[in-house]
């Protein structure tokens, strides 16, 4: 046992800070029970002796709902208390199979006032015990009077003892003063006459999961249960939790790993990435992340941070899978699992007559209002309704007749998904909320009672066993999901929360995710007392996963190495590997620093300031020759091991360490000495390159011709580097190096220069220094070296002279005539890459070019004009809108606007923002007058049929465009010819038009909005006042898969469905048999995502139309595009999407 400091006022040295509990010895700590019931509020109060051992632990140690193991009560007599030691320790008991003793400091253990409180611990006792041992006990310490047991002073409190935490207790007990005088009432001390009775009440509780009380500090997923997790991204628990579910369904495994990916690339392929996830969660020990998984679906980061439905991702998820499957061993394989097949029937009660439709389903969606237990919720989904009355049936060949509308099903799945319904809308409150109500599942289910009668399948087993339930815990905001998973037929059950897997108990999957009310208003709290107000629970089962019986063999069939295909395990077990080496490579970072080299050639291609680029903002890094090399790797060694790589004789080359200078430059500064067999990398770099973590070096060659000239010692030459600026290239290129005396001149450079570039003797040349970045200055020709402050790794730049009329000539052409504006280029360059705004424009070139910040929007034009053969006027520019790039801001051209003041370089896009371009057909500055626009014509049949651009001025109407649009479309003969305008808001629960008014000003409309228009039909011109005029739209399967443009409909009074329907047909004029597979759905805002399917003999008028309530109609989409394909992002629906 360790020391305890005595500023501690917790449980155990050990704990921190926030467990800390100070308890009021003269509060009775109460979760009663007697006989097995609850007592009343007097039996609460009643005093019970610390002698009635059981009677006092029922009132003192809260019901914690856990089993006990084993109970013992410890009594300890102490006397000559003013005279004990400041720790004391009782005999040993053992409770449970386990050693205990009490832990005592008589005058405490805190830093308050020396003797102002007692201190008293349960200790663990028995010292040899296996590794990772625990046990979890409950336990009351009692401090009572010697004489009279009714006198006492108690604190309880649970614990899991461990070899780290092996005592636990109550630091501030109680005063001394308290103890050792009357108070409470009672006629004597508890203390008295120095004596006292020192208690424990010790609970030892069964822990079958191991995890009782965990902190989870070090916990091991793969080491205490055999399975791991998933990382969470941010919020994509709902994901994990599916996957995991998917996971463990292992005939579904088995057919994704059947899917060929030998040549898919993991972040573009949906199954690869996974057939990943799932390898991964067979074979790693540590928990799997998903980010390559999330990347395939063509997420952003920010869509890792955003909640989604379960049941709507588990479809997309699906059908994408299903679609990579067709044509390979694995195809069918998901209709096999999980579709199941039920009927919708009208049925009449008094004739032989029934109008029925099959049709798939892959999930079902459950009541949980109402229904007490998933038995109920089936039934209550069966239910038929009776159409009679004025609401009767209008049977073929029969007239109206009573009969019943209702859903039976056909055949379920091998494996059944159950949605429980737990959001809803609520009429009252007029918002969405959750269901929190008590709806119980059972282990076992037999649904052959919801099997038609009539089907053959009737006849067979259609036991089902639970085999998953996906948890919510929280509200409709926001909360948490986790996955309780049964793997095998005959295992135990696991909790799969994250990265983190536990066992747990049959009764914490069923009892614990049923919802409603905490038992007893128990909540597992302790030492309080039960609350009177009854809790809700916020944690229950959202949906359920079933096998059936007498299929789960096949199903759930153990998996082994050679269900994962060969390629695919060596793939995966080779990118195990790299992940390991890589790992390995961090872990040894601090043994290795990594060298740069610079070398003659490396400098002859590097354009901008010293000798390489390193760290500048915003210029890419030099691509250098680098090496990793062990810190204690001696010098001569790596020198060797260079003069391998270059191919040369370790006697032909140097190397200079370059260092940073005060001025912001990075410079050859020493050369590295040769005479220390002992020097190693480090050192060279601690001593000779401080405050770097690279070592940087530059290779010298020391040939005959370029060997320093002999000199005085006490002044040795300097090493200068020469780089040439070629006015009629733009260009600057490293020309070597030279060396010269300090008291040279500098114009006695010129003839060195001529030579080394084969110039003639009479060419007149200029000469500037790199001082720093920002900083370049002709040098005097007359001064010498010396008086130029030139030293060792100086950089001097030359160029031609020329005369100041071709130099202005160069600058008319916005090139630059000498090196110093060239230099300021260099510091002030940003690359823009340039994209074609629009994705549909016959121009696809897209380019990035380097500017300079300082270049004016003419300037920039005129230079993007020159790449694209285009008049620089007639060219628009808008900006990226942050990292995901989607086009922003029309640029307005403006006299004195620059560069850095139009683009700013953003962290988020890399090193190059974005501008998007239009060649236009007019000046922008006419533009600036007027607005384009581009219409998307559907006609009088709600089909696309063209794109037409307009360039009208800002103050023209919507009448006036619809004017123009009438020259280009073609109307029909006999229809209104009246033209409709409407964009498509993404604002709305449906999509659905929101039209524009003929009055309205073109100029006043949004340019992100995408403008449609059609031919307003006949029926809605006509339409008197009696009739409704509804919105529609088009989706496939799911609400939230729209594709197509929504369109206006015109409902009459009574109209039965039927005659709606062909009136839709006319509408749109599809064929009988494209018809036919059309389904109507009445899509309510305040219904959640759940359509409401029609009948024929249906009322549509009937409905009492909420403003957001449209009709939707569910078919396939044979354009292939979906809705975000032409409507911009504004109007992209807003599910879940995963790409191909």
């Amino acid at each position: 046992m360790g020391k305890r400091p005595i500023d501690e006022e917790t449980y155990s040295p050990h704990a921190p800070q926030s467990q800390a509990h100070n308890f009021d010895p003269s509060q009775a700590v109460v979760t009663p029970v007697e006989d097995g019931k609850p007592m009343t509020p007097m039996d609460v109060d009643e005093i019970i002796p610390v002698t009635e051992e059981h009677a006092f632990g029922t009132k003192h140690l809260a019901d914690l709902a856990q089993e006990e193991d084993d109970f013992k009560v410890f009594h300890w007599d102490v006397a000559g208390w003013p005279r004990l030691e400041k720790r004391l320790t009782s005999p040993v008991f053992e409770c449970g199979g386990h050693k205990w003793r009490i832990l005592l400091f008589p005058f405490g253990n805190s830093n308050g006032q020396p003797n102002d409180m007692v201190s008293v611990y349960l200790d663990y006792a028995d010292t040899k015990r296996e590794e990772g041992w625990h046990v979890c006990a409950q336990f009351a310490l009692v401090i009572s009077n010697p004489n009279d047991p009714r006198i006492y002073s108690t604190s309880q409190a649970h614990h899991r003892f461990t070899a780290e935490e092996m005592d636990w207790g109550f630091t501030r007990f109680n005063e001394l003063r308290k103890l050792t005088s009357t108070s409470n009432g009672h006629p004597r001390p508890i203390i008295e006459g120095d004596c006292a009775k020192v208690s424990a009440f010790v609970r030892v509780l069964k822990d079958p999961t191991g995890v009782l009380w965990h902190n989870f500090i070090n916990y091991d997923s793969k080491k205490e249960t055999g399975f791991v997790g998933l990382k969470n991204q941010g919020a994509t628990c709902y994901m994990n939790s599916l996957l995991q579910s998917l996971f463990f369904t292992n005939y579904f495994r088995r057919a994704v790993y059947q899917i060929p990916t030998e040549n898919d690339i993991p972040q573009e392929s949906v199954a690869l990435a996974l057939q990943r996830v799932f390898y991964l969660l067979q074979s790693s020990d540590q928990p799997v992340g998903t980010t390559e998984l999330t990347k395939s679906f063509g997420w952003k980061s920010l869509d890792s941070f955003l909640q989604h439905d379960v049941q709507e991702f588990n479809r997309v998820l699906q059908e994408k899978l299903e679609s990579k499957m067709k044509g390979t061993a694995a195809d069918g394989a998901i209709t096999r699992l999980f579709v199941g097949r039920m009927k919708s029937y009208l049925r009449c009660v008094n004739v032989d007559y029934e109008s029925s439709r099959e049709e798939d389903f892959y999930d079902i969606q459950l009541n949980v209002k109402g229904m007490k237990t998933l038995e109920e919720s089936f039934k209550d989904y069966i239910q038929t309704e009776m159409l009679e009355g004025d609401n009767k049936y209008h049977a073929e060949g029969y007239g109206l007749q009573d009969a019943k509308k209702g859903v039976i099903f056909q055949k379920f799945p091998p494996v059944l998904h159950l949605q429980l319904k737990r959001f809803e809308y609520d009429i009252e409150k007029d918002a969405m909320v959750k269901i929190n109500d008590r709806h119980e599942f059972p282990m076992q289910i037999d649904l052959a009672d919801y099997l038609d009668q009539d089907t053959p399948a009737r006849g067979e087993d259609w036991k089902y066993n639970l085999h998953g339930v996906l948890v919510h815990s929280g509200d409709l905001h926001g909360g948490h999901y986790f996955t309780l998973i049964k793997p095998e037929k005959d295992s135990s059950w696991f909790k799969f929360d994250d990265d983190r897997v536990t066992r747990v108990l049959e009764r914490e999957v069923l009892e614990d995710n049923f919802g409603g009310e905490y038992p007893n208003g128990h909540m597992g709290q302790t030492g309080v007392r039960a609350p009177v107000r009854a809790m809700k629970r916020f944690t229950n089962a959202y949906m359920l996963v079933y096998v059936r019986d007498s299929m789960a063999d096949e199903i759930l069939k153990p998996f082994v190495e050679e269900d994962t295909p060969r390629y695919l395990r060596e793939r995966l077990e080779e990118e195990r590997l790299q992940l390991e080496a890589r790992k390995r490579e961090r872990e040894e970072q601090h043994l290795y620093l990594t060298t740069k080299i610079i070398t003659e050639e490396t400098f002859r291609v590097h354009q901008g300031f010293d000798l390489a680029t390193f760290e500048e903002r915003n210029l890419p890094t030099s691509e250098l020759p680098s090496f990793r090399v062990l810190k204690n790797e001696p010098y001569l060694t790596f020198k060797n091991r260079l003069a391998q790589e270059y191919n040369l004789s370790p006697q032909a080359f140097r190397l200079w360490v370059l260092v940073n200078r005060q001025n912001k430059t990075v410079r050859p500064d020493t050369v590295v000495p040769e005479n220390d067999t002992s020097l190693t990398l480090e050192m060279v770099r601690d001593r000779m390159a401080s405050r770097q973590n690279d070592l940087r070096l530059f290779l010298e060659l020391v040939t005959p011709e370029m060997r320093p000239p002999a000199s005085d010692p006490q002044s040795p030459p300097l090493m200068i580097f020469l780089k040439y600026f070629d006015v009629s290239r733009q260009t600057l290129t490293g020309q070597g190096r030279v060396y010269v005396n300090r008291n040279q001149k500098v114009s006695d450079l010129i003839p060195t220069i001529n030579e080394l570039m084969r110039w003639t003797p009479q060419t007149q040349i200029k000469l500037y220094e790199e001082i720093k970045p920002g900083m370049i200055e002709q040098m005097k020709s007359k001064a010498t070296f010396a008086q130029s402050e030139i030293q060792d790794g100086d950089v001097i730049c030359f160029q031609v002279d020329i005369s100041d009329k071709d130099a202005q000539d160069y600058e008319m052409q916005s090139l630059y005539s000498n090196p110093i504006q060239f230099y300021d280029f260099l510091q002030n360059q940003i690359k823009v890459l340039f994209k074609p705004r629009s994705e549909d424009a016959e121009y696809k070139q897209e380019f990035e070019m380097t500017l300079s910040k300082k270049m004016t929007y003419d300037t920039m034009a005129n230079k993007v004009a020159d790449r694209l053969k285009h008049q620089p006027l007639m060219l628009r520019f808008t900006t990226g809108n942050g990292p995901n790039g989607t086009p922003k801001t029309v640029l307005k051209r403006t006299a004195n606007q620059t560069v850095s003041e139009i683009v700013s370089p953003s962290y988020l896009q890399g090193q190059a923002s974005l501008l998007y371009y239009e060649l236009l057909d007019i000046s922008i500055v006419e533009l600036e007058t007027k607005r384009s626009l581009r219409i998307y014509w559907t006609g009088a049949h709600n089909k696309e049929e063209a794109v037409h651009p307009f360039l009208l001025p800002k103050t023209s109407s919507v009448h006036d465009l619809c004017e123009h649009l009438s020259k280009v479309v073609t109307l029909t003969e006999n229809g209104s010819r009246k033209i409709r305008i409407f964009e498509v808001p993404s604002a709305c629960a449906y999509r659905q038009q929101r039209e524009y008014q003929p009055t309205d000003m073109i100029g006043n409309i949004p340019e992100s909005v995408d403008l449609f228009a059609e031919e307003i039909p006949v029926e809605e011109i006509q339409a008197s006042e009696d009739d409704k005029i509804i919105n529609v739209f088009h989706f496939s399967k799911d609400v939230a898969r729209t594709h197509g443009v929504p369109f206006k409909l015109v409902v009459k009074p009574g109209e039965k469905f039927a005659d709606t329907r062909q009136r839709l047909q006319a509408r749109l004029d599809v064929s009988e048999k494209d018809f036919a597979k059309y389904r109507f759905a009445l899509c309510q805002s305040a219904t959640f995502k759940q359509p409401a399917y029609l009948e024929d003999e249906d009322v549509l008028y009937e409905h009492k139309f909420l403003p957001e309530d449209v009709l939707g109609l569910d078919h396939v989409d044979k354009s292939g595009r979906g809705a975000g394909a032409r409507i911009g992002a504004a109007a992209v629906d807003r599910g879940i999407k995963i790409r191909s």
